[in-house]
């Protein structure tokens, strides 16, 4: 009998230290209604100040929105060269907008925005997600657009806003996320707990310290908000 009990705590003993801490549960993120879209992400434009890279700023977006059920997503090198095709930074019109998009075959662009950025602990970063769709046009009526001519417009310069276009033309998110606010650390915990190494030596607080994940938090959130547009729910 004592064998048998020492077998049985000795098994238990192994089948313990062989378990595993489990990640938490992920929020999954979908776009409203049953049609896919394509969406092709923007290099990021930088009015925080602050030396920034458009390009990894735009691929955190990018990584963030292929986790979004319901959307394929067109990588920021394949925008960057259709912007050095056509010779320009940054769209500057709806128009340059709609092209980017016919030539990508997208449904809508996407062109995120840095206002603000402070990498140090607590960190901090001001956001906006811009989406450009091309027109729903009857067959036969869709504009003759020249690339040459679009290309030829003068695009912003550094620091200037990024698109002249009105409120109708694009769906917009903004927000700053500061970790010294008591909510903001809350709701990135939360992020964290389904992402973050469970048993890594820095667990929860890799997204303190490092820009890139905490960048990835702030992208997630500014993406659920958007999948809740009221537009984009509309099927607009």
């Amino acid at each position: 009998m004592r064998s048998i009990l020492a077998t049985a705590l000795l098994a238990t003993f192994i089948a313990g230290c062989k378990s595993e801490p489990k990640y938490g549960t992920e929020r999954q993120l979908a776009l409203p209604g049953t049609k896919r879209q394509v969406w092709a992400v923007a290099p990021a434009v930088n009015l925080s100040g602050q030396r920034v890279d458009p390009l990894l700023q735009a691929d955190l977006v990018y990584q963030q929105l292929q986790q979004v059920d319901g959307i394929t997503v067109i990588p920021v090198n394949r925008v960057a060269e259709v912007y050095a095709g056509l010779r320009i930074d940054r769209v500057a019109s709806q128009e340059q907008a709609e092209l980017v998009c016919g030539m990508l075959g997208a449904d809508g662009l996407l062109i995120p925005t840095v206002t603000a950025y402070d990498p140090y602990d607590p960190p901090k970063l001001g956001a906006s997600l811009q989406l450009f769709g091309k027109p729903a046009m009857p067959r036969g009526k869709k504009k003759n657009v020249d690339p040459r001519e679009l290309a030829r417009r003068a695009t912003p310069g550094e620091g200037e806003a990024l698109v002249p276009a009105t409120a109708d033309q694009f769906i917009q998110v903004v927000g700053i996320f500061d970790a010294a606010n008591g909510s903001v650390r809350d709701a990135l915990l939360a992020y964290a707990k389904g992402r973050n190494d469970p048993i890594g030596p820095y667990g929860a607080k890799e997204y303190f310290v490092s820009m890139d994940r905490y960048g990835g938090f702030v992208y997630h959130v500014l993406i659920a908000e958007m999948m809740n547009h009221p537009r984009l729910r509309k099927g607009a």
